[in-house]
């Protein structure tokens, strides 16, 4: 019983759900706070991102009527999990020091719903802005999940071919050339992953009016915005776990933290100083420059793994 309790708390408080949305909203706002500072305006208050939370729950969910309502529906919790279980295994990894079997595939997978949840919504909505843009965020993962997944494989070859992620953040990763270049191509493809410019071309406000969540509103619309926030932590955690050496315990944490800020930092810069893309140019470029870089890893991390040569 006591244990049933105890990994209640992990999962719905810390270092679960709770304490992700907790990160997630306050990196929601540094983000738009820093954005606004670099455009010359104020930015929001602090509270802002919750202040949008809850109206939007406030409002009416409208329906289409040429929508599918049940998956219409269905998609931003979806989506939501995937990103909430993501949280609980990235945090217990990383605050609790424990692990489970192939944590680190089951990661990928889960990292993977958010994005599929948003074209199978947009897909369902009957809108044609919204089904432009799912198929843009369709194109989209195809586009970045290529060079993400060699990412992976560098940083697997590096770790002696382990899935466990206790096991990957024992050692930073960017200690070698190919876990270099393969943490660069992560960050990238995590830019892509969450949307931002210059890869926010789903939902291209000036375009397709917010293209796959144009017809959700209300509670469904909150959700998939509380998704995105929690992206905002689990990403940039995933990239520290699996390249940087995790978060650490004690005074390490401290440490941790300014790994994340880091992180959210380079997210802010690159959002600010590109120009959106097209979705060719997107493609053209996850497949050609991105996919060569993180080829180029995995064969410098096998010669260096077959030779016993450390730093390549």
């Amino acid at each position: 019983m006591e244990n049933w309790l105890l990994w209640s708390v992990y999962l719905l408080i810390f270092p679960g759900i709770g304490f992700a949305m907790v990160v997630g909203i306050l990196a929601s706002w540094v983000d738009r706070k820093v954005t606004a500072r670099i455009q010359f305006r104020v930015g929001p208050p602090l509270l802002q991102p919750v202040y949008d939370l809850v109206k939007l729950v406030g409002k009416e969910v409208v329906i289409p009527v040429s929508a599918q309502p049940g998956v219409f529906l269905l998609a931003p919790l979806v989506g939501f999990v995937a990103a909430a279980l993501s949280a609980v295994i990235l945090g217990v990894n990383n605050f609790l020091g424990q692990s489970f079997l192939a944590d680190l595939i089951v990661l990928v997978y889960l990292l993977l719903i958010p994005s599929l949840a948003i074209i199978v919504g947009g897909s369902a909505s009957g809108n044609p802005h919204s089904s432009i843009g799912a198929s843009r965020e369709m194109k989209l993962v195809m586009a970045y999940e290529l060079p993400l997944i060699l990412a992976i494989v560098t940083v697997i070859i590096n770790a002696g071919f382990s899935l466990d992620l206790a096991v990957i953040s024992a050692e930073p990763q960017i200690s070698s050339i190919s876990g270099v270049l393969a943490f660069i191509v992560s960050l990238i493809c995590i830019q892509a992953k969450l949307a931002e410019v210059p890869f926010d071309i789903p939902e291209a406000e000036t375009e397709l009016m917010e293209g796959p969540l144009l017809e959700y509103s209300g509670l469904p619309l909150a959700i998939f915005k509380a998704t995105h926030m929690l992206l905002l932590y689990l990403l940039p955690l995933y990239l520290i776990t699996i390249f940087l050496g995790g978060i650490g315990t004690g005074y390490g944490i401290i440490w941790g933290g300014l790994k994340y800020l880091l992180i959210i930092v380079l997210i802010i810069l690159i959002k600010n100083t590109n120009p959106r893309l097209r979705i060719d140019q997107a493609v053209v470029f996850f497949w050609t420059w991105m996919t060569a870089l993180a080829g180029l890893a995995v064969l410098l991390a096998g010669v260096g793994n077959i030779y016993g040569i450390g730093w390549l």
